[in-house]
């Protein structure tokens, strides 16, 4: 009591910014295999974002570094189809008349050979694991940049003779890896002697399934008929659109309509908007996961509410306000929730590098995935929190006592 008679104001309760962490960790240090526990779901669906997202950039990265590699100035020059639907053909001439056209610097062509590709001659006919037979000009593998990884490459005179060079698939499903021992193969009827094996084709997975063998010997012992059914040029990047729009006329000039002209890079950059597409099936998953874990916090601090009735009425009696009881444990939820997304980002990020590695890729792990993460972690925090913060506050002293 004051002099006049009136009683004395009790000092306002204050609770500093300094002191929320600490009362917020009294909870975890408590219980520590219980937050751990619910922290895990919420790791899970960090991570499953974190690796997802780095993963796709990864390979992306990886594959658009082939493109620049290997250059964005190959255009490719097939048969359609004629006005009547049929299976157009391209004239014997028309890789000389490309070679000849302003711009270009490389041309190669291959053309389709009737028969199967078999290990020996007493394979039924027609199992041939969908191998073709490829009549190819000398200058493919240069025009296409594709490695030779056992052998070699066709020249001026095994062009003339029965020896052939297996793409990359092809040399796996025949059993073929290298030439050692001069394994030779049964094409359309003739022995054939492998002279090289090839490695991947990135600008035409079609050479990787097939069987290459020069125009000369093909036209001699396989019957082909001279006719190319894929020309490969090569020009300058400033030509690039200029040849792209010749090319029809030039290949073909009594049928430029039956052309089609391809840019085998611009399928590869389509491919890499793909592989992005199916991102976000997992990215999915991942918002699941991290449901679950939200709700998994949210049930451990409802529970843990209960089971410190006795904690909240003292602090209560001790002049805590419903406020600082409300921050206490909605503080206490995003602690369990950031620590568990800052382990799944580690984890998501290892992933990533561990996958990238595994697959020769450049690694990328995108900062703003990480800097997401985190955030969707706070998020799910504050959010899982808040029912139990409002339940703890919403509490009496004295009903808390009794209950604790």
């Amino acid at each position: 009591m004051t002099g006049g008679g009136t009683p004395a104001r009790l000092p306002r309760s204050r609770l500093r910014a300094a002191d929320v962490l600490p009362l917020g960790l009294l909870g975890i240090r408590g219980r520590p295999a219980r937050a751990a526990l619910s922290g895990l779901g919420i790791a899970i669906g960090i991570a499953c974002v974190v690796a997802v997202l780095g993963i796709s950039a990864s390979s992306q990265a990886g594959l658009l570094a082939q493109i620049d590699a290997l250059g964005t100035n190959l255009l490719t020059v097939q048969p359609g189809k004629s006005l009547t639907g049929e299976a157009a053909h391209l004239p014997a001439e028309a890789p000389a008349m490309i070679a000849r056209l302003p711009g270009v610097r490389a041309t190669a062509h291959v053309g389709r050979v009737d028969g199967g590709v078999y290990r020996h001659d007493r394979m039924p006919a027609g199992n041939s694991g969908g191998i073709a037979i490829l009549a190819t000009s000398l200058s493919l593998l240069a025009t296409l940049e594709v490695p030779v990884v056992s052998g070699s490459w066709l020249n001026a005179a095994t062009e003339r003779y029965p020896a052939v060079v297996l793409g990359a698939t092809a040399a796996r499903r025949l059993g073929v890896p290298e030439v050692r021992g001069s394994p030779r193969l049964f094409l359309a009827g003739q022995w054939f002697t492998v002279v090289g094996v090839l490695g991947p084709a990135v600008l035409d997975p079609g050479v990787d399934s097939a069987a290459l063998v020069g125009v000369p010997v093909a036209v001699q012992r396989l019957g082909f008929d001279g006719l190319p059914t894929k020309i490969y040029e090569r020009s300058a990047e400033q030509a690039v659109e200029t040849v792209r729009e010749r090319l029809p006329k030039v290949a073909n000039p009594a049928s430029p309509s039956e052309v089609e002209v391809s840019r085998p890079s611009d399928a590869l950059v389509a491919r890499a908007a793909a592989e992005a597409a199916y991102t976000g099936l997992f990215l999915g998953l991942g918002a699941v996961a991290l449901l679950v874990g939200c709700v998994g916090i949210a049930n451990v601090m409802v529970i843990g509410v209960l089971e410190r009735r006795g904690e909240i009425g003292l602090r209560r009696a001790l002049g805590a306000t419903r406020a600082h009881v409300r921050r206490q444990f909605l503080t206490e939820s995003v602690l369990l929730s950031v620590s568990g997304g800052t382990a799944g980002a580690v984890i998501g990020a290892v992933i990533t590098v561990g996958y990238a590695a595994t697959r020769n890729w450049a690694v990328v792990v995108p900062v703003d995935a990480l800097a997401g993460g985190l955030l969707a972690s706070l998020l799910a925090g504050a959010l899982a929190g808040l029912y139990p913060a409002a339940r703890a506050a919403r509490m009496s002293p004295t009903e808390a006592l009794r209950a604790g």
